[in-house]
């Protein structure tokens, strides 16, 4: 299984916000370049990260955006999640309610497979936190 670049670009951008948080907001500008993303890329994915609630968004000359909750509460889970939607190895093992990809499901040799797999990749994203990424407010880029 491998997650597209919204998430990988996305969590960095969602830990450079960690690592400001308290301290007011950060301009995408900034923390395109210190992370070395693409600003236009970056402002799709602060978009669905803001409408998801998780980032909040300052208008102004001191702007820019910043966590909508602490980092200690804001998993990687969630952040993957609003960027490439339900965990999900396989159709048929995916986390969305009523999620089937053929009539062989209940009957399926493999399922079990990537229903464990589905699983175990949620438990480890959905018990690792930004603050857990970027340690306390205000560390240093890693």
């Amino acid at each position: 299984m491998k997650l597209s670049t919204r998430s990988h670009y996305g969590l960095m951008a969602m830990a450079a916000l960690a690592r400001a948080y308290g301290k007011g907001p950060l301009s995408l500008a900034d923390i395109a370049e210190a992370e070395e993303l693409s600003l236009a890329y970056l402002e799709q994915l602060i978009a669905l990260l803001r409408r998801a609630g998780l980032v909040l968004a300052t208008r102004g000359v001191r702007g820019g955006y910043e966590l909508a909750r602490a980092p200690q509460v804001i998993t990687v889970g969630d952040i993957v999640r609003v960027l490439e939607g339900p965990l999900a190895p396989v159709e048929c093992a995916s986390e969305e309610e009523g999620s089937s990809c053929c009539d062989r499901e209940t009957e399926c040799a493999t399922r079990e497979v990537w229903v464990k797999m589905r699983e175990s990749i949620a438990q480890v994203l959905d018990s690792t936190s930004l603050y857990d990424i970027c340690g306390s407010p205000g560390a240093a880029s890693r």
